[in-house]
């Protein structure tokens, strides 16, 4: 999914008028000057949206928001200001506000009375320490903000809500994403037992307008409500997808979410009345591989879903990337997946006591086609089982981050695919108090390799995982973190995303001369 939030547009458009006038104002007869070597520069606001954590009355939610160190650094900074020492720069926020709710569900308080919404989560005043809010119950609005100056670059928020009853049972986790145009979610469902809302957030000052597009096995559902669908500015609006389609129901549904002007965030929310409940987050843009790591070894049942939405059908080679090696599946080795048209296979047994990751790559790299894939991973048996969900992502180029946590129950699996790689990882401070710790930590190739021991010494409260690439191939990484309740193994996963820390500007040259 494209970052298009995290900009540098005020420093890229002073630059460019720079290097504008300097290369007009030359000479007759001179050479103009050549164009500078691009330079990589922080980014100076960054915007995210959470939806609407639960409408459950038992729902406890904790929010934990968090910038990392400029520089790899393990000292939590002091300052919250950015800019050089005198720099007239304002001072650097990061903050999220409530979004107001077009839902009619929810907000009620017990005896009739309108439940009052809680605060927006704390404030993060330093990069290098989390800083956690709770909001409870039904009234939890969406939010949505942003963060600017040194707090711009690798700003997460982490949503976490435990329900521990009812229909929406289940740990639900998400990173809180970047507002966009286009977004994929494979691995829905418009089944009688699922209630999927796909959550549409603007965090605007303007309204956006939005299409759902809805694939089943046979191609597009038709569908009804789904076209020009508004969002007012700074709001949020829940869609129920099985009141969208009048055609049977469906097991395996992707989702296209696109807008016709504005931007939102978009993330759908699946409760199973027999597995269980989570967030499936947008998967990566379509490629012709995908990987989607972090596969607890504990998992009971595994579901690949994949779309092409491209005009060539896809043949793809199903493989899984484990503590020692890359293997093939028994339960399937490939997957043929018709243009327009969404395929599942389930995997039982996959991944047999190891930590693993799929990975998709077409079974004729000279007819690859582009797909979105995601997973829904079961674990526990019987009335016990919790699910959670695990989207095709790209690999860490830079620097990704999951903030929240804990110091039981989180492991961190890291994948190299391609060739053997170095990645640094780090353990923030703990919101309440703690001291960072750095590992640096290699992945062989084409293995998963698990690291659940990474916790900030003196933890007190959550902490942050950051990843950073040092050496080698593509690292692919994602966290489990896992909340057992009254015998329910609930858990959650959540992939790392580049966080595009920096942008792309372009070196101002200007030779004072030409303007004598």
């Amino acid at each position: 999914m494209k970052r298009t939030t995290l900009s540098l547009i005020a420093g890229a458009t002073a630059l460019a008028a720079v290097t504008g006038f300097a290369s007009l104002s030359a000479p007759d007869g001179a050479a103009a000057p050549r164009a500078a070597t691009p330079t990589r520069l922080p980014v100076e606001r960054a915007g995210l949206a959470c939806p609407v954590p639960s409408t459950s009355e038992v729902a406890e939610t904790l929010y934990t928001s968090y910038t990392p160190l400029s520089g790899g650094g393990t000292a939590p900074a002091k300052g919250g200001t950015s800019g050089a020492s005198g720099s007239d720069k304002p001072a650097a926020t990061a903050q999220l506000r409530p979004a107001a709710s077009t839902s009619t569900s929810g907000g009620t308080a017990k005896g009739g009375k309108k439940a009052k919404p809680p605060k927006a989560p704390a404030t993060v005043t330093a990069p290098g320490k989390p800083v956690t809010a709770e909001a409870n119950g039904p009234a939890a609005p969406a939010l949505a903000g942003a963060a600017s100056g040194a707090l711009a670059p690798g700003w997460t928020v982490q949503q976490t809500t435990v329900v521990p009853a009812g229909g929406a049972r289940g740990l639900l986790g998400l990173s809180c994403g970047a507002p966009d145009t286009d977004f994929w979610f494979p691995a829905a469902s418009t089944a009688k037992e699922r209630q999927d809302y796909v959550h549409l957030t603007n965090p605007d000052d303007t309204a956006a307008v939005a299409d759902i597009e809805l694939y089943g096995p046979e191609g597009v559902l038709k569908s009804q409500f789904t076209e020009g669908i508004p969002v007012p500015a700074r709001s949020t609006v829940p869609v129920l997808l099985s009141t969208l389609t009048g055609e049977a129901a469906q097991q395996s549904v992707t989702v296209h979410v696109t807008t016709r002007s504005g931007r939102v965030g978009a993330a759908i929310a699946s409760a199973d009345e027999k597995l269980g409940s989570d967030w499936i987050a947008p998967s990566a843009d379509p490629a012709s591989t995908a990987v989607l790591p972090g596969i607890p070894a504990d998992a009971t049942s595994v579901r690949l879903v994949a779309f092409v939405p491209g005009e060539d059908d896809a043949d793809l080679k199903i493989q899984l990337v484990t503590q020692s090696g890359t293997i093939v599946p028994a339960s399937a080795r490939s997957l043929h997946v018709k243009s327009g048209m969404t395929a599942a296979v389930d995997l039982p047994d996959l991944t047999r006591g190891e930590v693993g990751s799929l990975m998709l790559s077409p079974s004729d790299p000279k007819k690859a086609a582009p797909v979105v894939a995601a997973l829904r991973v079961v674990r526990g048996k019987g009335d016990d089982t919790e699910v959670a969900f695990v989207p095709a992502t790209g690999a860490v180029s830079a620097r990704a981050t999951v903030a929240d946590n804990r110091a039981k129950g989180t492991t961190l699996a890291l994948t190299a695919v391609g060739a053997a790689a170095q990645v640094k990882v780090t353990a923030s401070a703990g919101s309440g108090g703690g001291t960072p710790v750095t590992k640096t930590v290699t992945v062989k190739e084409g293995t998963t390799t698990a690291v659940p021991d990474l916790v900030p010494e003196g933890l007190k409260g959550s902490y942050a995982l950051t990843v950073e690439p040092v050496s080698g191939g593509k690292v692919y990484a994602a966290r489990t973190l896992a909340v057992p309740l009254d015998g329910t193994p609930m858990f959650t996963v959540q992939t790392f995303v580049d966080d595009r820390g920096t942008v792309e500007v372009p070196s101002a040259r200007q030779d004072l001369g030409v303007l004598d």
